[in-house]
């Protein structure tokens, strides 16, 4: 069925719309937008010529071919509406794809949720911190880690023959979270406790945590080229750099928590690849400036700007150079009376 599916992909997709529709999102990042807020669309709608069907997250988590028809649906999706979206996919197997490096417990959710599995606290509260330090880097490509990297070799060698959709359709980096977030994953909600109680222990481990992040991020590099020089595609989104970090986690932490035991680690990673982009849920404006201060950091998605204080948000991104992307439409139009000076460096989906 994916060669069917593919190929109906490989007859829609026009090569001169999609470089239009890159050089758009380019200048946008590049700061040559001076419209309100950024909101691409692409020059042609284009049906699908073929029922795609449904895949549940549990269906492809067990099967490579079903988690191709799963990834490669929203592309036929954004085809059809002609948004704005990059086209891409990704071997998509939670937010426990590096924790599971770890030996923890995965927890598979209801096949009635579809939603993405996660895993249990490594036993042992602190004792297990400090059996992983004892036991080192973990090897990347088994458990999850190896299911995923293995799931992007079969992306490219399904979509090998059809050269539009190798162009043009993007392999974006696994849900590799950030090291803030998988020592929560690895750790528990006990994690804020062990901050304070075990501070040195606690940037042993996450020293570990990015070392295996940095491996396990160049073994994806090996088999899935960068097609552009110097921007990557996330979630439909285009942003500088080749990284995107997920920092949920640290919502819970003062901006003095995140300068000592989140920033250095997400800097790191910016500094290997090339920097990038920071995604996070909740509250965050407590942190802004300080996050606002990393080197290469490029872009940032917040995903739920209704619990921020905008204003903190603006003056710690856009009015430094650094885009926000992935504003709702409708976020946008409730606000726009109050919305001050934005700076062209806003991108709506």
């Amino acid at each position: 069925m994916i060669e069917t599916l593919l190929a109906d992909l490989e007859s829609r997709i026009d090569p001169a719309g999609e470089k239009k529709l890159l050089d758009e999102w380019i200048d946008f990042l590049e700061g040559g937008f001076s419209g309100y807020v950024f909101r691409p669309m692409r020059n042609h709608i284009a049906p699908p010529r073929v029922d795609w069907p449904t895949v549940t997250v549990n269906q492809a988590l067990e099967d490579q071919e079903a988690m191709a028809i799963q990834q490669f649906g929203p592309v036929s999706a954004a085809l059809e509406a002609g948004n704005g979206a990059i086209l891409n996919i990704r071997s998509n197997y939670g937010t426990s794809t590096l924790p599971s490096l770890f030996g923890v417990e995965p927890y598979i959710m209801d096949e009635t949720l579809n939603t993405l599995p996660t895993s249990l606290p490594m036993p042992g509260g602190i004792d297990g911190v400090k059996a992983a330090l004892d036991k080192g880097i973990p090897d990347v490509h088994s458990v999850l880690g190896g299911k995923t990297l293995e799931m992007n070799r079969r992306f490219i060698e399904m979509m090998q023959p059809y050269p539009k959709v190798s162009e043009f359709v993007h392999i974006y980096h696994p849900d590799a979270q950030g090291p803030i977030d998988i020592c929560e994953v690895l750790c528990g909600s006990e994690m804020f406790y062990y901050l304070y109680d075990y501070p040195d222990l606690m940037k042993q481990f996450l020293e570990m945590i990015t070392e295996t992040y940095v491996i396990f991020m160049r073994e994806w590099e090996k088999i899935v080229a960068p097609k552009l020089d110097g921007y990557a595609a996330h979630w439909g989104m285009l942003h500088k750099g080749r990284i995107t970090l997920r920092d949920d986690s640290l919502m819970n932490l003062s901006e003095e928590m995140y300068i000592e035991f989140v920033r250095p680690f997400d800097q790191r990673l910016f500094d290997e690849f090339g920097g990038g982009m920071v995604h996070y849920c909740g509250r965050g404006d407590h942190f802004a400036r300080a996050m606002s201060e990393m080197q290469r950091l490029y872009s940032v998605n917040v995903a739920q700007p209704h619990l921020n204080d905008m204003e903190q948000v603006f003056k710690h991104t856009v009015d430094k150079g650094i885009s926000v992307l992935g504003f709702t439409s409708q976020w946008v139009r409730e606000h726009r009376k109050s919305l001050r000076d934005l700076r062209g460096l806003v991108q709506v989906v």
